[in-house]
């Protein structure tokens, strides 16, 4: 619960940083607009959210998040349609996959209507951050971690949850190369890899490097038991097209993480007629689809990678080539769709964009 009722203190910065933005040469979250978004847990009572001039926190030695770990954040885009409207993309759905996070980290639910507005807020009073390019966007990053000055392995009693926004343009510039991971884990059952928790990613580092010094941009995770089943990518959900079907691993298993982006690609896909299968995806099947000439197309799906094109997946010894980027139809069009409702276009007929 709120203490009182929603009201948001805004203390602008008096020296905006925007000028110093060199927007041809924009690196993915190294550039921080003017504000951040700050309200406090205490007492068993969210306290009244602030907007205050973009700075670094001070904590204490012992605070909780960084001994035991209980830091959660979310990630999605606000835009500047064609006609200058700022929309933010689904901020609901990444409100409910933020309050499945603090319940499975024994952390305080920030309301879903209060998520919403905040995000909205923090976009308002930085919406002049908001590239006017085509490929560009605000990425928005609320996160909320434990600030108790305590050792001990408990739950904390306070915490700190924060919006800060960053101008960006595309994650990955090129069509991407993974490579089926057989060894490292990245969720097992029972564990947390729905939530979308710190330590997850901080897991996932070191075989992502070993991934990468192989000329790999990304691993593909496979299931913690057998090995046998992929499951996700580690900055995006992954999506093949077998014979035309739209295959994708099924979000049933608490080991995936809920996709929003994938979960708007296979809404669009469904209303257009494309056959679509979320079930259990094995690696024998896309190697064996990729041999006998039935894989023609994957590609991933995430907030940040919007729909990033696989042009080679590793397994073993082997290096699996896809088909050519102009030859995918589908995933083509369905980025072309995608990016059209964000930017205006194409027509909502979905209600995803939140106007500002």
């Amino acid at each position: 619960m709120l203490q009182d009722t929603l009201s948001v203190k805004v203390t602008r910065s008096e020296n905006s940083r925007i000028g110093q933005v060199d927007w041809e040469n924009l690196q993915f979250g190294r550039v921080f607009s003017d504000h951040m978004l700050v309200m406090d847990y205490k007492d068993g009572v969210w306290q009244q959210p602030e907007i205050l001039p973009f700075a670094n926190l001070s904590l204490h030695p012992a605070t909780s998040a960084i001994h035991y770990g209980q830091s959660i954040f979310e990630g999605l885009k606000a835009y500047r349609q064609d006609n200058g409207d700022v929309i933010i993309f689904r901020p609901d759905m990444n409100a409910k996959r933020f309050e499945e996070s603090c319940e499975r980290m024994c952390m305080p639910v920030v309301p879903n209507d209060l998520f919403v507005e905040l995000i909205r807020k923090a976009v308002e009073v930085d919406s002049n951050w908001i590239p006017d390019k085509e490929g560009y966007s605000l990425y928005i990053r609320p996160f909320l971690f434990a600030t108790d000055g305590f050792v001990g392995i408990r739950p904390s009693e306070t915490y700190k949850f924060i919006v800060f926004t960053c101008p960006v343009g595309q994650y990955y510039n090129d069509p991407v190369k993974v490579k089926i991971e057989e060894y490292y884990t990245r969720a097992a059952v029972g564990g947390v890899g729905r939530a979308k928790t710190a330590g997850n990613y901080g897991a996932s580092l070191f075989p992502a490097r070993k991934g990468q010094l192989q000329g790999f941009d990304q691993l593909v995770w496979t299931d913690a038991l057998e090995h046998k089943y992929i499951e996700e990518s580690g900055t995006m959900n992954i999506v093949f097209v077998i014979d035309g079907v739209l295959v994708t691993p099924s979000e049933d298993s608490d080991t995936i993480l809920r996709g929003i982006t994938k979960r708007s690609v296979l809404e669009i896909a469904r209303s257009w007629g494309v056959p679509i299968e979320e079930r259990k995806v094995s690696v024998q099947e896309i190697v064996d689809a990729h041999k006998n000439g039935s894989l023609q197309d994957a590609f991933g799906a995430g907030t940040a990678a919007t729909v990033a094109q696989i042009v080679k997946i590793g397994y073993r010894d082997e290096v699996l080539e896809l088909p050519a980027i102009e030859t995918r139809h589908l995933s083509n069009k369905i980025k072309e769709h995608l990016n059209g409702i964000k930017s205006g276009t194409v027509k909502d007929d979905y209600g995803w964009c939140l106007k500002v």
